[in-house]
């Protein structure tokens, strides 16, 4: 019952005109994207990054390098638990309760880059950017001083990865802002949370070797 009323409230708020001045919005700026700064330059280059935000992958591989590396291990369970808040509230909840159709199936004169794949899922909100921010934003906030200077580059990536989602034209700029700002909260509590499981487990003397305490 639920469901179906969720559903007939999404459909009515497509319909609004509230709706359709956020879709303009959207058209402009993509159609703006792919007729005037697309080029043979950029295209090959926005198609690696895009790639490395396919499954959060990339995410999920340097995750477990920093869980491995004694020195980097409060990061690795910080991006950890931001990853999987991440996965589990945009691509499970909040994709299958929007359900938007992708913009190229919508958008008069827009067309997905050539050589990229359609989508099977809906659109709201982008997964490749609420997993590229919640775990840049997390292992950023979790680590030292001197390891800011290093981890910082990850926001850049995790920007650069958002932005060739519109780029290819498989998202709505909308669907990226909004990624943007939810994987912000989602990264503060996953960091929150890996601090604590970390500081728990650093304390026990028999862990000490696997969690060893640092200062920030």
């Amino acid at each position: 019952m639920l469901p179906l009323m969720i559903t007939g409230l999404l459909d009515g708020l497509y319909a609004t005109e509230f709706y359709q001045n956020i879709l303009e919005f959207d058209t402009q700026i993509l159609i703006f994207l792919q007729e005037i700064i697309r080029n043979d330059i950029i295209n090959p280059i926005m198609k690696i990054i895009t790639r490395l935000g396919d499954g959060g992958v990339f995410w999920i591989l340097l995750t477990v390098v920093l869980l491995i590396i004694p020195k980097t291990r409060k990061l690795g369970i910080c991006s950890a638990f931001s990853l999987l808040l991440s996965v589990i509230i945009c691509n499970v909840v909040l994709k299958n309760l929007f359900g938007r159709i992708r913009p190229y199936e919508v958008i008069d004169g827009l067309y997905l880059l050539t050589g990229i794949k359609e989508a099977s899922d809906p659109s709201f909100p982008s997964g490749h950017t609420s997993s590229s921010f919640a775990a840049a934003l997390s292992i950023f906030l979790a680590s030292t001083k001197k390891q800011k200077l290093f981890t910082v580059w990850l926001l850049i990536l995790a920007a650069l990865i958002s932005f060739s989602r519109l780029y290819i034209g498989i998202h709505y700029p909308t669907d990226v802002f909004a990624s943007m700002a939810l994987s912000i909260g989602l990264a503060f509590l996953g960091t929150f949370l890996g601090k604590k499981l970390y500081d728990y487990f650093s304390e026990k003397e028999k862990t000490k070797k696997f969690f060893p305490k640092y200062d920030s």
